[in-house]
């Protein structure tokens, strides 16, 4: 109910608004991939400082740089949650990515430790499942006790009461799979590009995520209270890096959403009402694809009464989060008649996925791999 008021609310605001803009200009922007960029802390607010480092400085230089080659890219609306070293509460950084129409949602922060813990992680909006991701969320939620009438402006919300979480996770639930992809191709590209220890894609109740209404995930750069890794976060090279690979890994996921929705099946498939009759299919090779029709963080036994009659199924791990599939092929024509058969079992969110030896590759970079016709 909270949702649907808000968005009515805002729907409302900018039917009254739109007719003063210049019509081009606002079929320009909605053409545009908006992208919302929060760097995490800021002002009086330092995040955490390990080995000296200050996280809101780090943060922030890694979000610039991301920004910076976004916006060369003509595709891309980037707008900031902060640009300076300003103190913005977590509601108002939901509230901004709400009101810009964003497709895309990610928040940046460095992580700590009492130990020299080590690695990359990425979250997306969910129950914690365990201690560790608990703590995180705890850590970065408890920002919002420096802010001036908290309790108002978070229903009551307590950073350090779990029972405080399950309310969070409701809220981003029918975004969870395209929350899921894009942390996939960043943890991905950080542990392949950049050989950083990957510690997965995770789930657990950040505050600032709940506020939000699009795809939304927090990347952790690393542990600043390590030695060698808070230095690298630190240095022009290392913060040039990440912001490089973080780029290139929202361009992934948006350009697989333009080939899920926009590329047509190959000119020379023909596909019969027998899906096990194909004509002159196209085959990737070394490419499985796969359609995701589930996630989250219950472990679900593969029976078909469990998918609304599905069989071919398949699922994996990573970190706390299950992601559950329907059908393994090379052949792009079958896979696109699978979908269908999918959809109409009742999981209209359903989408394609592409893997390359086991590992997750954007669609678009699967569709140019080589190819042979039956």
């Amino acid at each position: 109910m909270r949702r649907s008021i808000v968005r009515n609310v805002f729907l409302s605001v900018f039917i009254f608004v739109a007719p003063v803009f210049n019509a081009n200009v606002v079929a320009q922007e909605k053409e545009k991939f908006v992208v919302v960029l929060d760097a995490g802390h800021g002002g009086h607010d330092p995040g955490n400082r390990g080995n000296g480092y200050k996280e809101k400085e780090i943060a922030l230089d890694v979000v610039l740089a991301v920004g910076a080659a976004l916006e060369n890219d003509s595709r891309f609306k980037v707008v900031y949650t902060r640009k300076t070293d300003t103190f913005i509460e977590l509601h108002e950084r939901g509230s901004i990515a709400n009101k810009s129409g964003a497709n895309l949602f990610v928040s940046v922060h460095c992580n700590s430790h009492h130990s020299q813990a080590f690695g990359t992680e990425t979250f997306v909006l969910g129950l914690h499942a365990n201690n560790e991701n608990f703590n995180v969320a705890k850590n970065e939620n408890s920002v919002i006790l420096l802010e001036d009438n908290y309790e108002a402006n978070y229903d009551g919300f307590d950073p350090n009461s779990p029972e405080s979480i399950i309310g969070l996770t409701l809220m981003q639930e029918e975004y969870l799979d395209q929350s899921l992809t894009l942390a996939s191709f960043v943890q991905n590209r950080f542990k392949k590009t950049l050989e950083r220890k990957s510690r997965g894609v995770k789930q657990a109740a950040f505050v600032v995520l709940h506020q939000t209404y699009m795809p939304s995930v927090l990347i952790e750069l690393g542990f600043l209270t390590n030695n060698s890794e808070g230095k690298y976060l630190n240095s022009k090279k290392g913060q040039g890096d990440m912001a490089k690979s973080i780029t290139t890994s929202i361009i992934d996921y948006k350009e697989s959403l333009d080939a899920i929705y926009k590329v047509d099946p190959p000119k020379t498939s023909e596909v019969t009402t027998d899906t096990t009759q194909m004509k002159e299919d196209i085959i990737y090779d070394e490419i499985t694809f796969k359609i995701q029709i589930a996630a989250g963080s219950g472990d679900i036994e593969l029976q078909p009464f469990n998918f609304n009659g599905l069989d071919q199924l398949s699922k994996s791990k990573s970190g706390d989060l299950y992601k559950y599939y329907y059908g393994n092929t090379s052949n792009y024509t079958l896979i696109q008649k699978l979908k269908e058969i999918a959809v109409g079992k009742g999981f209209d969110s359903c989408f394609i996925v592409a893997f390359r030896n086991n590992e997750l590759i954007s669609l678009t970079e699967a569709l140019k791999a080589d190819t042979s016709s039956n």
